[in-house]
């Protein structure tokens, strides 16, 4: 898959102005209505190359599966923050992205002391060393895309968990976002817990039964 983005250009620029240990960072599942959001910091090393490497939405299921293996296996360290839905609905879903980065990136920083994280359009104020928010920032930088392989693949596999658990959901095929089978299921078979109370269409169903 081509890009019209340079993917090393943010990286390249950094490191020609002395930085070494780039961390990109990005998360997966804001909008669904179920599961919590996971967030994930990958260090690459400078020689990185991964053709077709970009957005994990533009990549196929058997796409991202095949490259978390490969960045895994070659990246300095990565780390994943994981914030339920409880926490969602108290602090809302920006915050919690925002936390979840938070957490992946000190989850990195045990590892290897980082000199710069570029992230997904999220400023990280709380951060203590330089960063920049990119918007678009996982079709533009390579770590930033490694980084969204390895959320969504993360986050998804905890859906495909939970549709063992309750097949009758779907949660294999919508992994929580709001389809028209996931929403006939919610209406049919009602709530379980790691829903995200707050949202709309989950909200109709807590106030229509009372559940509050």
């Amino acid at each position: 898959m081509k890009t019209k983005y340079n993917l090393y250009a943010y990286e390249n620029d950094l490191y020609s102005k002395g930085y070494n240990y780039i961390g990109g960072t990005d998360e997966a599942g804001r909008g669904p209505l179920y599961g919590p959001v996971v967030a994930a910091c990958c260090v690459l090393p400078k020689d990185f190359k991964l053709d077709g490497l970009t957005d994990s939405k533009q990549l196929t299921e058997k796409k991202r599966e095949e490259y978390i293996q490969y960045i895994k296996q070659h990246a300095l360290a990565y780390g994943i923050g994981i914030v339920d839905s409880k926490e969602i609905d108290k602090i809302n879903i920006y915050e919690a992205s925002r936390k979840a980065m938070m957490i992946a990136i000190l989850e990195v920083q045990k590892k290897l002391k980082l000199d710069y994280v570029l992230t997904d359009a999220m400023p990280l104020p709380d951060l203590d060393i330089p960063s920049l928010a990119i918007i678009k920032g996982d079709a533009k930088s390579i770590s930033i895309a490694a980084a969204s392989v390895i959320a969504k693949v993360t986050r998804d596999h905890m859906m495909l968990e939970i549709d063992k658990k309750y097949p009758q959901y779907g949660f294999a095929s919508h992994k929580g976002y709001p389809t028209k089978k996931h929403l006939e299921a919610l209406h049919t078979y009602g709530l379980i817990d790691g829903y995200r109370l707050t949202y709309g269409p989950v909200k109709e169903i807590v106030e229509k039964h009372n559940l509050t």
